[in-house]
């Protein structure tokens, strides 16, 4: 049965990429996004469930808490389980409840077929990050080098050979942000509708990022005739500030109130930094304190010169890559702000605060290394503007052709009134 559903995982992502891309597209991007679903598969076996690599993570914590649901169901029926029910569910409800339906339908332990899922929405991703970037104006060629690039960037591609969440949580991200940029385009109520469902998974993998993604949503469905300034970027947030009646003391925003205290909390900072990479910062217990050194660590490590084990070594591989994607992301975000400030706006309402939020709570490079991953994929969309050769005006199908305008009969004097 796991081979089955591997194989059936496969062939979705097929008609996936053709229907999503078209067939010119679909023709180069297909081999590629196979072989990244296959890479996949083959660093599950030999790398991860083998014990090769010395990596630390949550596959095996989610496989049990799967099986503790496959057990409920087992004695009480098929249904969506709680924290109610079993209180180590937490709020992680969303990955648990697919890996137990693949292992129910398995009859036991599949961790094959969980990862065939979990690369099925890797490679699903990279056909959105495509599309996206057509979208915000990279040309087809410069699309395709990010579709490569982002299936098999090595923190994304490890993270998305087992049962870990982050392949989740990046999908559901970048999902919400694609259909959000495509509403900032042309405003489509569908779209709205869908955003509904992906909100509320995304809330139960990683509820803070859901937040994350509040403010560029709310831009896209805003109609404003002009680009924003900064001046009513700072306005929107005084209102948002001065309504805590109506949001901030709302039932969500406690919630992402309450993760974010935890997250930054003395004892969550501590026990994270005494892992192998684990880093510690003279903020006197402060979290917004020592912010400079924290965003260097949340961006750029590890660094190139660090010591650390052998998953640390190659995590080196990725920021090599990730530095030039930085470097590139800078001239593609001036190409942007000269076409279309809405999305540069939308971009970076996402981009800023999310690196900030980390950045409070930094302490571990490999931590940091996993949860940045939506924030790679969405700063290189910028790159791929860079990698552009056309100028976006030349080539951006959503860019509005101008009207002649009507030739005006020449006026010789003036026009009397009666």
């Amino acid at each position: 049965m796991q081979y089955f559903i591997v194989f059936v995982a496969a062939v979705v992502l097929v008609l996936l990429a053709r229907g999503a891309l078209g067939p010119a597209a679909a023709r180069r991007a297909v081999p590629v996004l196979l072989l990244a679903f296959a890479l996949r598969l083959v660093v599950h076996v030999l790398v991860i469930r083998s014990g090769a690599l010395d990596y630390g993570g949550d596959n095996f914590e989610h496989e049990s808490r799967a099986m503790e649901i496959v057990s409920l169901w087992e004695r009480e029926g098929i249904r969506y389980v709680t924290s109610d029910d079993i209180k180590s569910l937490y709020s992680v409800t969303v990955p648990y409840h697919i890996f137990a339906a693949v292992i129910y339908l398995c009859g036991g332990p599949a961790p094959l077929a969980c990862t065939a899922v979990v690369a099925l929405l890797a490679c699903a991703l990279c056909v959105i990050v495509y599309r996206l970037a057509r979208l915000i104006g990279a040309d087809e060629r410069a699309a395709f080098v990010l579709l490569v690039i982002t299936a098999f960037m090595p923190a994304f591609l490890y993270h998305t050979s087992d049962m870990f969440k982050d392949g989740f949580n990046a999908f559901l991200v970048i999902a919400c942000l694609g259909l959000g940029a495509s509403n900032a385009r042309r405003l489509d109520v569908r779209k709205l509708l869908l955003l509904v469902p992906l909100l509320w998974a995304l809330w139960y993998v990683r509820s803070y990022m859901v937040f994350m993604c509040a403010a560029p949503l709310l831009l896209s469905v805003t109609r404003l005739k002009h680009a924003l300034s900064m001046r009513s970027l700072v306005l929107i947030v005084a209102l948002l500030l001065a309504s805590p009646t109506l949001i901030m003391d709302s039932a969500p925003v406690r919630a992402m109130q309450e993760q974010l205290d935890y997250g930054q909390s003395a004892n969550v900072v501590r026990s994270n930094a005494e892992g192998g990479s684990g880093v510690v910062f003279q903020d006197g217990g402060n979290p917004w304190a020592a912010l400079g050194p924290k965003l260097g660590y949340t961006l750029l490590s590890p660094f190139p010169w660090a010591d650390g084990s052998l998953a640390f070594q190659l995590g080196k591989i990725e920021v090599l890559v990730w530095y030039v994607i930085l470097l590139c992301a800078v001239s593609g975000a001036a190409r942007l702000w000269r076409t279309d400030r809405r999305l540069f706006w939308f971009l970076l309402l996402f981009i800023v605060p999310s690196t900030i939020a980390y950045a409070t709570a930094v302490a571990n490079i490999g931590l940091i290394f996993r949860q940045r991953i939506p924030i790679t994929m969405v700063t290189s969309l910028l790159a791929a503007l860079a990698w552009t050769r056309r100028p976006p005006e030349e080539h951006t199908p959503t860019a509005p052709a101008r009207r002649p305008r009507a030739a005006q009969p020449a006026l010789s004097g003036r026009v009397r009134r009666t």
